[in-house]
Parts: C-alpha cells; sequence; structure tokens
C-alpha cells in the first residue's frame, strides 16, 4: 500500500502530545538524582526499547482491531491468564502514570496546592473526555506546536547563560539501565497511532513502517535537549531535588518571564496525555468486561469513574514514586505484549519478528532495573491485579454455572 507524506506527518502529529508529557516536564529529577549526566544515554536505550514494543502493538492492532489493547491481543495469543497479568500491569501502569502526569501539572500551574492541581486536572480531563472530545489531527497539531515551540525556548535560554557553578554533581553510570527503565515512560505514549480505538481508522503497516521511528526519533531529539538544557543549568545535584524542573531552569537563566509559557505548556500537555492514559486504561476494563473477566453489568462511566478513583489515589505517592511505577508497570505489560506478538503468524509485518524478541528481553531488563520501590510495589500491584481479577472471574463463572443447574435441580 502507498503512502503520502502527509500521511506520516499527519500520524506523527496525532502521537506526539501523548508522548511529551510528564516525562519531559518532570522526569528528568529523579533520572538526574540516580544517573546525573548519564541519563541521556539512557534515553537512547529507552528509545530503542519503545521503538520494538512500538512495532509488535502495531502488528497485533492490526491483526485484533476490534479487541481491547495488549489485554486483547495477550489473551487471543497466549491465553487467560497472562492476559489476566497484562490487563493488571497495564491498569497499575495508566494509573500512575495519570497520577505522574496530574501531579506534574500540579507542579507547575498550581504549586502552592499541587496536589489539588493534580486532582482538578484529573475530574475536568475525565470530564472532557465524558463529553465526547477527541483529540483530531487538527488539535494535536496545535498542541504539538504549543509544546514543543515552549520547550524550544526553555532550551535555547537554558543554553543562552553561563550557569552557576554546581554544588556538586550527583549519579553514576552503574544506573544507566535503571534510569533507561525509569524514563521508558517518556515515549509509552506510542500507542496513540498504532493501536488507534474503536472507530478510529487504523493506520496502514505502509505509514507505520516510517511513522514509529519518525515518532519516537523526534520525540527522542527533543528529550536529549531538553535535558542537557537542565542539566548543564541546573547541574545533576539541583535537578534532582526540582519539583518542576523546566520553570527552576529558566529562572536559573534569568529568563522568568517565560515561565508563565511554561505553565502554559505543562498545563497544555497535561491534558492531551492524561486525555491519551484515560482512554487506553478505559479500553482495557472495557475488554476485561466484554470477556467476562469483570461483571457484565458495568458501565462506560462506571468503568472510567474507576479509572479516575485509582489515578487520584495514585497522586498520594511521590512524583519520583509515581513516574517508577508507571515505567515499571508499563515495562511488564510490554513483556507480555512482546511475547504476544513473537507468535503471532502474520506476513504483513511493519518490522521483522525479531523485534518482538528484543523488546521482550528490554522490557524484562528495564523493569527488573528501575528503583527497588518502584519495583516492589509494581510487582504487588501485578500480582493483587491480577489474583482479583481471576477471583472476579472465577466467582461469576460459579454463580452462571449454579444458574444453569438450579432449574434443572427443580
Amino acid at each position: 500500500m502507498t503512502h503520502t507524506p502527509r500521511e506520516i506527518v499527519v500520524t506523527v502529529a496525532l502521537g506526539l502530545p501523548a508522548v511529551l508529557g510528564a516525562g519531559v516536564f518532570a522526569g528528568f529529577a529523579p533520572a538526574a538524582g540516580l544517573a546525573g549526566w548519564w541519563t541521556l544515554p539512557a534515553l537512547a536505550i529507552s528509545a530503542f526499547a519503545a521503538l520494538c514494543s512500538a512495532f509488535s502493538t502495531a502488528d497485533q492492532s492490526r491483526a485484533y482491531p476490534d479487541v481491547g489493547g495488549g489485554y486483547g491481543y495477550v489473551r487471543a495469543q497466549l491465553g487467560v491468564w497472562p492476559a489476566r497479568m497484562t490487563a493488571s500491569a497495564h491498569l497499575l501502569g495508566r494509573c500512575a502514570m495519570a497520577a505522574a502526569v496530574a501531579l506534574m501539572f500540579g507542579a507547575y500551574v498550581v504549586p502552592d496546592r499541587p496536589l489539588i492541581g493534580a486532582l482538578a486536572l484529573l475530574v475536568a480531563t475525565a470530564l472532557l473526555g465524558a463529553a465526547g472530545f477527541r483529540f483530531t489531527a487538527g488539535v494535536s497539531v496545535l498542541v504539538s506546536l504549543v509544546v514543543l515551540g515552549v520547550l524550544a525556548l526553555v532550551v535555547a535560554s537554558s543554553f543562552s547563560i553561563a550557569p552557576v557553578p554546581s554544588a556538586g554533581e550527583t549519579g553514576t553510570a552503574n544506573e544507566l539501565v535503571g534510569v533507561a527503565g525509569l524514563m521508558f515512560m517518556a515515549f509509552a505514549g506510542f500507542e496513540r497511532i498504532t493501536a488507534p480505538h474503536r472507530g478510529e481508522r487504523p493506520h496502514s503497516a505502509s505509514v507505520l513502517r516510517i511513522a514509529i521511528p519518525v515518532l519516537i526519533g523526534l520525540s527522542l531529539v527533543v528529550y536529549l535537549a531538553v535535558g542537557a538544557g537542565v542539566l548543564r543549568q541546573l547541574g545533576s545535584a539541583r535537578l534532582a531535588l526540582s519539583p518542576a524542573p523546566l520553570r527552576d531552569a529558566l529562572v536559573a537563566a534569568d529568563a522568568s518571564a517565560l515561565v508563565p509559557l511554561v505553565q502554559i505548556a505543562a498545563a497544555v500537555a497535561g491534558v492531551a496525555a492524561l486525555h491519551f492514559v484515560l482512554l487506553s486504561a478505559h479500553r482495557t476494563l472495557t475488554g476485561l468486561v466484554e470477556d467476562g473477566d469483570l461483571p457484565t453489568r458495568l458501565k462506560p462511566g462506571v468503568l472510567m469513574l474507576v479509572v479516575v478513583a485509582g489515578s487520584a489515589l495514585a497522586t498520594l505517592l511521590p512524583m519520583s514514586l509515581a513516574l517508577g511505577v508507571a515505567a515499571c508497570a508499563t515495562l511488564f505489560y510490554y513483556a507480555f505484549t512482546n511475547a504476544s506478538a513473537r507468535v503471532l503468524l502474520q506476513n504483513d509485518r511493519t518490522w521483522p519478528m525479531r523485534t518482538a524478541c528484543l523488546g521482550l528481553g528490554l522490557s524484562v531488563l528495564l523493569a527488573m532495573s528501575t528503583p527497588v520501590p518502584a519495583l516492589l510495589v509494581s510487582l504487588a500491584g501485578l500480582g493483587a491485579g491480577t489474583g482479583l481479577i481471576g477471583l472476579i472471574a472465577t466467582l461469576r463463572g460459579k454463580r452462571a454455572a449454579s444458574r444453569q443447574h438450579t432449574p434443572q435441580a427443580r
């Protein structure tokens, strides 16, 4: 199938608002505390892992266009219990990511009351989605231009004036892989184009073959530029303590007048990224309901309330832990989806099957290398979520069986 440059540009524009969220505005602080300047090469590892996972989800999305994302792919390819683990990892990762995006919004836009700002953004974005608002190509282009324009100003300001001598540097090369796992969540919005929601037109393999590397490559360039700028201006020790690195970098570079622009960009990026995260989690819950793993009487509105409630609960976590859990749980999710893509019998792949093998190995490696608190919370959440889904499904099965046998007993 042929494609046009316009199709590729539109596809990339659709994906950018889902990628440029909490990672670029807040992710560099915990990363710098662990690895310092080694955060920059770690980003390349994160991007490569995301690239492999993106191709895997793109292939499976075209093979199973009507199922609930990774949960549905794994259920079709690997079975029920791996699918339940996939759903648990995805829901935990999405709730933690929603919390991280909301906390980022609070730190930048409502610094005096960040938690209240975070909760307000969650509610407002959920209501926006319930009202039927969707990020069309035109809206996505506008959001991308606003965010990229402000990020360019931050980078230019950070390099335009000599930084104040730092009070020391933090981080070592030993944390390179761990930070690569932590920063993976910065690229995880690629599913906006690789696994479109029901009713959206899927992208062809020929378009995705180019659009996926362009999206992740462009995102990597942006992250490298912003990361280098804030590390230069603040130093890794000061950056590690910053709740709003881009704002503090501007203040340090004597560009405080630009802070309102960063707040606007943070608000716009927060709404865009959170909208995608909430819809993504809602789709997984919908898949669980449709396949009988959750009660079928649950309505879409109730499912969204569950997502928002879980995300609101996650805002009680510190930002660094929320980002870590988001990254770790999402990596476990992609470990399952890559494993599923490995056994997918499909001739028209976006890229060869070995990318799924690489994605599987990298997802497991990076997940197990994330900071220990995030790893422990993710493993506990994965186990609890899988057990709960299995228990609900078992109880529903027993009830259905008892209803079938009751008339015979009479």
